[in-house]
């Protein structure tokens, strides 16, 4: 356990964002499994309503930081791919 008042502090704030994180991290694999779910479904209207939400929360997530811009348009990227796909 840390000693100093400024390392306490740095620690409860690192928990803080890290249960931030993890609640953002999340949302943002259930909106990606939705999307997924729609796709082996093979149902183009719900596959294009839940990319659209998808889309929006990994948007969200990426400009608070916790992902990486590249990992955000490489996930998108695919989850588009695989909804056009649909026939």
């Amino acid at each position: 356990m840390a000693n100093i008042k400024s390392a306490k502090k740095r620690i409860l704030v690192i928990n803080k964002k890290t249960e931030r994180n993890k609640a953002i991290k999340s949302k943002v694999k259930t909106y990606i499994k939705k999307v997924y779910a729609a796709v082996d479904a093979k149902d183009q209207e719900a596959a294009k309503t839940a990319l659209n939400d998808a889309i929006s929360e990994m948007s969200k997530a990426t400009s608070k930081g916790v992902y990486h811009k590249s990992t955000t348009s490489r996930k998108i990227s695919r989850m588009t791919k695989a909804v056009n796909a649909i026939q």
